[in-house]
C-alpha cells in the first residue's frame, strides 16, 4: 500500500512539473533586475577564452550539440531547448535559466552535450558558459523537432514559420544605426526558460539586457505555427542620451536582385534574403513598399508617417529560378512583421542599406524611431508582435510591386528621351487578381521628395497576359536633387488598386553606370 502511495506522488509530482506551466517569475522581477542595472555603471561582460573568439565560421560550426541533452526532452511538453556553444563572433556567455513549478534554476553548462573536435575539446573549460539557445516544436505532421527560434548574439534572434529556412534577424533595440558616432550593440545577459504545459503550443521567455547606453527587460510569448509570432513586452531604461534609439528592429541582408547590376562573375539572378521594406500607414491606410539596394555610400532613409500599423522587410521573391541557388535557398528565406501594439509614441519608420560586396553581411536595418530619441533617465514601455513568414505575413490585401526593372530611356524599348530612364514596376495580386484584361486601370506617378528639377515624362499601364500582372511604364529624367524619390500606383476609378511602390533614382543611375 505505502509503495502504491509513493508511486502515486511521484505520478502526481511528475505531473506538476511536466505539464502545468510555472508562475514562479513574474515580467516585473525583469523589470527591477533591469532597472537595477541602469543605476549602476556599465559593466562590459566578459569574454570566452581568446582561441574560442579566434575560431573561423567553418571551425566553429564543426561544434554540435547533440540534440538527446535538449532541455525538456524528458517531459510531456512539445518544445525542446538545445544550447548555442559560444565562440567565433558569439565573443561571451549569457545565464540561462529554466522555471517549472517548483521555482528558478540554471541551466549549467555540460561538456558532454556537444561534440567538440579533439584539438579543441581538452581546451573547454566545465564552466564555460552557453552564447545562447535554440528553441525547436514539431512543425510539421509528425513529431520531429524543428528549429524554429534562435536567441543568440548581443540582442538578435532569428526565427521562422512552418515552410522558411533561417534568414533575416531581429533585435532587442538598435542604437545609433548608421550614425557617424557609430552604432552601439546592447547584449541579452540573462535569459529565463519557462517551461510549457504538456498539451501547450505555447511558450515564454524572459531576457534581460544590458549595454552601455541602455538597460532593458524583455518578455516573449512565442507560438510557433505556419506563421511564428512572438508576442514582445519590453521595458527600457536609458543610462545616457540616444539620439536614434531603434525600437523592434530587423535586420537582413540584400546583395543584388532584379532591381539593381548584378556584380560582375556572378551567376545567379539574385542573392537577398529580404527584397523590400513594407510600410502600413494605418491613418491614412496607404501601404508603400521600397524596393531594397545595395548603395554606392550609406544610405538612411527617414519615411514618416501618420499612424503607424505595421512595418517589415519582406522576401517577395519564393520562387527557386528567381536565385537558382540550390543551397543557400534564399527563395525560402522567411520574410517579418512588426504590429504596434498601444502605447507606442510618435515617429517615423528609418531604413539604414549599407555598401557589401558579399552576401555574408548584413547590410540592412529597419526600425522605428521614436520622435526626439530618447533622453538619461528615460523609462520607456513598448509592446508589439513580431511575426516571421511567407511572403504574406502582413496581411495585406491590396495589389503589391512584384518586379521593378529599369534601364536607359534613350535606346530600343526605353523610350527616345536623354539623360532618362524606363522604368518598369509590375503589380499582381489583391484587386488586379479579379480584373479583366481589357479593365481601366490608369497608372499614377509621380515625383516626390528631393525632386529639385526631376520630372516624369510619361507613364502608362499595359495587361502582361503572359505573366498575369499589370505593368507601370515610367520615362523618367532625373532632376539636380541628390536623393530623388519617385512613386508609382495603379487605380480604376480613382480609387487605389496598389499599394505605393517608392524607388531612389540615385539607384536607377547607378544601373545605367553599371553599378560603379
Amino acid at each position: 500500500m505505502r509503495s502504491g502511495t509513493g508511486l502515486l506522488t511521484l505520478l502526481i509530482l511528475a505531473f506538476f512539473l511536466y505539464t502545468i506551466p510555472a508562475q514562479a517569475l513574474e515580467f516585473g522581477e525583469v523589470v527591477d533586475k533591469a532597472r537595477a542595472l541602469a543605476e549602476k555603471k556599465y559593466e562590459k561582460p566578459p569574454e570566452v577564452p581568446g582561441f574560442l573568439r579566434d575560431l573561423d565560421y567553418q571551425d566553429y560550426q564543426s561544434i554540435r550539440f547533440n540534440p538527446e541533452a535538449s532541455l525538456w526532452r524528458e517531459g510531456l511538453s512539445l518544445f525542446r531547448v538545445m544550447m548555442v556553444p559560444p565562440g567565433n563572433f558569439y565573443t561571451h556567455t549569457v545565464k540561462l535559466n529554466e522555471i517549472d513549478a517548483t521555482g528558478v534554476r540554471p541551466i549549467t553548462f555540460d561538456k558532454t552535450a556537444f561534440s567538440f573536435p579533439d584539438d579543441l575539446a581538452k581546451r573547454i573549460p566545465p564552466d564555460l558558459g552557453h552564447a545562447g539557445f535554440k528553441l525547436t516544436y514539431p512543425l510539421g505532421e509528425g513529431t520531429e523537432q524543428n528549429q524554429f527560434l534562435v536567441f543568440a548574439g548581443a540582442s538578435y534572434f532569428r526565427g521562422v514559420g512552418a515552410d522558411n529556412s533561417f534568414g533575416l534577424s531581429a533585435r532587442g533595440i538598435a542604437l545609433n544605426t548608421g550614425l557617424p558616432s557609430g552604432e552601439e550593440f546592447p547584449s541579452f545577459i540573462e535569459f529565463w526558460l519557462e517551461r510549457p504545459g504538456g498539451s501547450s503550443d505555447r511558450v515564454r521567455v524572459y531576457g534581460l539586457l544590458n549595454g552601455p547606453s541602455v538597460a532593458g527587460a524583455y518578455r516573449f510569448d512565442i507560438q510557433p505555427g505556419p506563421t511564428t509570432r512572438v508576442d514582445v513586452s519590453a521595458e527600457l531604461f536609458f543610462r545616457s542620451d540616444v539620439e536614434q534609439p531603434g525600437l523592434a528592429p530587423l535586420t537582413s541582408m540584400f546583395y543584388y536582385g532584379e532591381n539593381t547590376v548584378r556584380p560582375v562573375g556572378e551567376w545567379r539572378p539574385q542573392v537577398h534574403d529580404s527584397d523590400g521594406l513594407l510600410i502600413h500607414d494605418a491613418g491614412t491606410d496607404e501601404w508603400l513598399w521600397r524596393p531594397l539596394v545595395n548603395p554606392s555610400r550609406l544610405k538612411l532613409s527617414y519615411l514618416q508617417i501618420n499612424r503607424l500599423g505595421g512595418f517589415g522587410l519582406i522576401q517577395r521573391d519564393t520562387a527557386f529560378h528567381q536565385f537558382e541557388d540550390a543551397e543557400a535557398r534564399y527563395d525560402l528565406r522567411p520574410s517579418a512583421w512588426v504590429s504596434p501594439r498601444p502605447g507606442w509614441s510618435d515617429g517615423e519608420v528609418v531604413l539604414v542599406e549599407i555598401p557589401t560586396d558579399s552576401e555574408t553581411n548584413d547590410n540592412v536595418v529597419a526600425f522605428w524611431k521614436p520622435k526626439g530619441g530618447a533622453s538619461k533617465g528615460e523609462h520607456r514601455k513598448l509592446d508589439y508582435t513580431l511575426s516571421f513568414g511567407g511572403k504574406d505575413v502582413a496581411g495585406q490585401e491590396t495589389g503589391r510591386a512584384v518586379n521593378t526593372f529599369m534601364g536607359d530611356g534613350d535606346r530600343t524599348g526605353g523610350g527616345d528621351a536623354a539623360n532618362a530612364f524606363r522604368i518598369i514596376v509590375d503589380f499582381a495580386g489583391g484587386p488586379l487578381d479579379a480584373l479583366k484584361a481589357d479593365a481601366a486601370v490608369v497608372g499614377n506617378a509621380s515625383i516626390g521628395s528631393g525632386g529639385d528639377g526631376a520630372e516624369v515624362l510619361e507613364h502608362y499601364v499595359e495587361f502582361i497576359e503572359a505573366d498575369n500582372n499589370w505593368r507601370l511604364s515610367m520615362l523618367v529624367r532625373p532632376g539636380k536633387g541628390t536623393d530623388t524619390i519617385l512613386r508609382g500606383q495603379l487605380l480604376l476609378d480613382d480609387k487605389p488598386l496598389t499599394e505605393v511602390w517608392t524607388y531612389s533614382l540615385s539607384e536607377a543611375a547607378r544601373i545605367r553606370q553599371g553599378g560603379s
